[in-house]
């Protein structure tokens, strides 16, 4: 899936975000995300941030404060170069997941050998029926999409404000397998 465009909306009838993904194609994939999943899951994906950057060829960053000051200086450099003022574009022809959006009640993330993040969704609330969606992004995507999570929940004021902007060095050593976040 060659991800184009994303975005990130509030909705306040039903009090979670929606996280809605388009595609060279025209396919868009939609998802909620309620304010305890999102609790939970921005900080493993600015951790797996951290990591991504410092993976990247040429990048000697190998002690917890440079990995982290790299990754502020990337997600500046990539937040200034972001075209943040496009509509999202609504001319979806297929959503392979179905029109309503998955309810995200499982989350687990896979940094990849090739420099992605691999975010597999789950929505398990009907257990007859239990629908998945992987998602291979690029670090700078990443880096919009904590960017866009960030704006919406201000603006759904939910407090996540103590969320620190990049994971801090104890946390991220706890990270040896990758993370699985459930409802």
């Amino acid at each position: 899936m060659n991800i184009h465009q994303l975005s990130v909306h509030h909705d306040e009838r039903q009090d979670r975000l929606l996280l809605r993904l388009n595609t060279k194609d025209q396919q868009e994939f939609r998802f909620w995300l309620t304010r305890r999943m999102t609790l939970r899951l921005m900080p493993a994906i600015q951790q797996s941030t951290v990591r991504l950057e410092a993976a990247q060829p040429g990048v000697a960053a190998t002690d917890a404060p440079a990995q982290q000051l790299l990754t502020e200086l990337k997600r500046d450099a990539f937040l200034q170069q972001a075209d943040f003022a496009t509509p999202f574009d609504n001319h979806a022809t297929q959503w392979p997941l179905g029109v309503e959006p998955l309810l995200i009640t499982d989350a687990h993330l896979t940094i990849k050998p090739g420099g992605t993040l691999e975010v597999a969704f789950e929505d398990k609330s009907d257990a007859a029926q239990v629908k998945s969606c992987q998602l291979h992004l690029q670090v700078s995507l990443v880096h919009g999409m904590v960017h866009l999570i960030r704006q919406a929940s201000d603006k759904a004021e939910w407090g996540l404000l103590g969320i620190p902007a990049i994971a801090t060095e104890a946390s991220t050593a706890v990270i040896s397998e990758p993370p699985r976040y459930a409802h």
